[in-house]
């Protein structure tokens, strides 16, 4: 059984080589995944979807974790998430509070700056 700590590591690993089954696996039935500048996402399925749809775009992430602290079943980290696809990569700096319980994750909010992402995307253009 996992701690929630590795349980949260676990999980950020696999987005470099992503499944969405597999990454999808890590969340409670009704959880709920929330990158904050956009609309929360409800439920394993659709978290499932969410990845999919993002992997559209993008081919994996790179979670490089700076820092990672956890307080019973509340873990937090500081990380450079690396956007990886169509010829270009992008380091999106994140902060990542994650819920723990029951070993699966119960609620994941992210807060990052959408600019940088659009940015990016300009440059691109």
């Amino acid at each position: 059984m996992p701690t929630p700590d590795e349980l949260v590591r676990d999980m950020c690993r696999s987005w470099s080589d992503p499944d969405p089954d597999r990454i999808a696996a890590f969340f409670a039935e009704d959880a709920v995944y929330h990158n904050i500048p956009l609309e929360p996402v409800v439920g394993r399925a659709a978290i499932r979807d969410f990845i999919a749809g993002f992997l559209a775009t993008f081919e994996a992430i790179d979670f490089d974790i700076h820092h990672q602290i956890t307080s019973g079943n509340l873990v937090m980290n500081e990380r450079t998430d690396t956007l990886r696809g169509a010829d270009r990569s992008i380091p999106l700096p994140v902060t990542g509070v994650f819920e723990v319980a029951d070993d699966a994750i119960v609620a994941w909010r992210d807060y990052f700056d959408m600019g940088v992402i659009n940015r990016a995307f300009e440059q691109q253009a």
